[in-house]
Parts: C-alpha cells; structure tokens; sequence
C-alpha cells in the first residue's frame, strides 16, 4: 500500500487501523524496508525472464534531477516501447561516465535494444559511442514523451514522501516502485472495461502468491 499509492507513512498506519490493525508508521517503515526489496526482486525476476524471450524494440531514456539535503542528484530511468519501466539508476553527475554506467547496466539485464530514443543530451551520444550502437540512438521533438511520462508516478510519490534523505535511500525506493507499479499498470486505456478487470485480478492474485 506504502509503495504502490501517493501515501504517507502516518496515512497508511491511520488506514490500516480503520481495519482492526493497530500498528505504529515506523513498523510501516519497517515492513517496507525489509520486505519491499524481495517482492520487487521477484517480480524483476519474473520479467526479466519475459523480456529476454522477445526482442527488444525501442527503449526511451531519460532523466530527472532529484533534490537530496539540498544537492542535485539525477535519477536515470530506462522505460520500454510499451512504457514499462526497465531500470532505474542514481548518480550525482549527468556526464557520459554516468549514462555509460546507466546503459550497461540496463543491457546486462534486458540484452540490447534495436533502437534507443533520448533526449539531445550530449553523455547519451558518447555512452553508446564507447559501446557501439551510437547509430541506434534516435532525438527528435516529442520521440520521448513515453519516458517523460513515466516520470509522472514517481514524482506523485516523492511528493507524499517530503523527499529523500540520502542516494541510496533514493536509489532503493526507486527501484521497488518500479516493478511494483509494472506490477499494478494494467494500462486501463487501451482495454475494454471487462479485460481490464480480469487482468487487474490476474495482477493481485500475482500479488498475494508471493506476498504469501
């Protein structure tokens, strides 16, 4: 509930205690902590396996800067052709060693992709220069609007949390959130009311099998 809704700690404890369960938001902190890394893990693991059994068509790069005790740090997100988000990757610079580090990363996991769409960042042209598919990078007015967009949650959540206090929190929270919200994102836009449904309870019962 911490992780997949713009919620505070305090707001989770109140819902929770509406329901019978009397808990401090600290342990909800707790539980997120301890457990939130190994749900997440599992279900990367789960679609790293589907992704590697198909060609990568397209992934969207970008990113946005995140203030953490008053200092810029960039938070690099990778999202796929159909907006799954695919990595996320936490540096204080923005130069080409960073996208570089961001990059092979991403293709360790999901393999390379036939066509990568950036903004006109410059560390974009000479990361892939250094690993060769520089002719795969793509720019252009509007191509990344898919990447743009993906931001949008996450920025709904820092909003709820009051920011972070470190990288590495940054980083970890980051990354849960985003195979959570794959989890959750049926993409109710592009079905009917009855399909979104069925795989909107496909998706919890997923859920509740690994949170068993």
């Amino acid at each position: 509930m911490y992780i997949r809704f713009p919620l505070s700690l305090r707001q989770v404890e109140d819902l929770l205690h509406e329901r019978g369960i009397d808990i401090c938001h600290e342990t909800v902190r707790a539980w997120w902590n301890r457990f939130g890394p190994m749900f997440a893990a599992e279900i990367r693991k789960r679609r790293i396996q589907q992704h590697r059994c198909h060609p990568q068509w397209r992934w969207h790069l970008d990113e946005v800067f995140v203030r953490i005790n008053g200092e810029t740090h960039y938070l690099w997100r990778a999202v796929d052709h159909e907006g799954e988000v695919l990595e996320v990757f936490v540096t204080k610079k923005r130069d080409y060693k960073a996208a570089l580090r961001f990059l092979r990363k991403a293709m360790k996991r999901y393999g390379r992709p036939k066509a990568i769409v950036t903004d006109k960042l410059r560390s974009y042209h000479a990361a892939m220069k250094v690993i060769g598919n520089a002719e795969r990078q793509e720019t252009g007015r509007w191509l990344n609007n898919r990447a743009e967009n993906s931001h949008q949650p996450f920025r709904r959540r820092e909003r709820a949390m009051a920011k972070f206090r470190s990288a590495k929190s940054l980083q970890k929270f980051a990354s849960i959130h985003a195979s959570v919200h794959n989890h959750f994102n049926q993409e109710r836009h592009l079905y009917n009311r009855e399909n979104f449904k069925l795989n909107r309870s496909a998706a919890l019962v997923e859920w509740r099998q690994l949170a068993a």
